[in-house]
């Protein structure tokens, strides 16, 4: 299981308000994240996991599209702090993490999860974000935090979602762009219509080739104006290969380390954490206190 890290935490951050600990720092991220993390350990059950941080934009990405992702807000001063503090729980619990400079966490992930796939693993990838339905195949499925069932997302969830098969994801998001990433698509191309499209040509490349095909003449000018708006697309919106490495002995979960995770619920104060320290957390052996 690979863990989309910053994704997890701003969802705990936003999920738990006013959580402080007895000195008054903010801690609502770090007790959401750890009780979402154990949630995911007990129902997926996985023997390797790792947790993975962006590092930064990708330089090739900014390159191309200065203004990529330029939209966003400046982090929350209370959760900055607490990013540290998750990663220094994760040493604790033995679990393994990663975040690597000019690094976007999206990039490592995939290239991690093919490199598993490829070596013959099952993977799942935990995390709302859409790019990664590109990555959906008989080996990789999805962890959706928005979808309560707890479903692990294969081929058709990710067709029932997009409209469009795992392989055509990318191609999908280059037509309507990402409002998220401050990717601009061909205008008045929705997720609905892209879908359409890719439905009836099956690719980019067929559908540039045989425009006078779609019936729409707005759509038809739209996408005749915006070849090479799609095809800078197409560079931003696939995942990235980056430097990484699969070596499972590094994912495989450690002996947690009972006297700094006492001392990290202490100084939290997460008493109901640090009296099921009694008991072992789910998969790892854990000494008594």
């Amino acid at each position: 299981m690979i863990i989309d890290g910053h994704a997890y935490a701003y969802r705990a951050f936003h999920a738990i308000r006013s959580l402080r600990s007895p000195t008054g720092q903010p801690t609502n991220a770090i007790y959401g994240f750890v009780k979402m993390l154990e949630k995911m350990r007990m129902g997926i059950q996985p023997t390797h996991l790792l947790v993975a941080w962006d590092g930064g934009l990708s330089a090739e990405r900014v390159a191309a599209l200065p203004e990529y992702k330029a939209q966003r807000p400046e982090m929350p001063e209370d959760l900055r702090p607490q990013l540290d503090e998750i990663r220094n729980y994760l040493a604790a619990s033995g679990l393994a993490d990663f975040c690597g400079d000019g690094i976007e966490a999206d990039d490592y992930i995939a290239c991690l999860a093919r490199r598993a796939a490829a070596a013959g693993w099952e993977v799942v990838i935990a995390s709302s974000d859409k790019d990664f339905m590109q990555l959906v195949s008989a080996q990789v499925g999805l962890l959706n935090p928005n979808d309560k069932t707890g479903t692990i997302w294969g081929r058709e969830q990710v067709c029932a979602k997009a409209g469009v098969e795992p392989e055509q994801v990318a191609e999908w998001l280059a037509l309507m762009g990402d409002a998220v990433d401050n990717i601009p698509g061909v205008p008045g191309v929705g997720p609905k219509t892209a879908a359409e499209l890719l439905k009836q040509f099956g690719s980019v490349e067929a559908l540039f080739t045989r425009l006078a095909e779609v019936k729409s003449e707005k759509i038809q000018a739209a996408l005749r104006g915006a070849v090479a708006v799609v095809e800078k697309n197409l560079g931003l919106v696939r995942l990235q290969d980056v430097p990484c490495e699969f070596v499972p002995e590094k994912m495989k979960p450690q002996l947690v380390d009972n006297e700094k995770l006492c001392g990290l619920f202490r100084r939290w104060g997460f008493k109901g954490m640090l009296a099921e320290l009694a008991g072992p957390l789910p998969g790892q052996q854990a000494e008594l206190i």
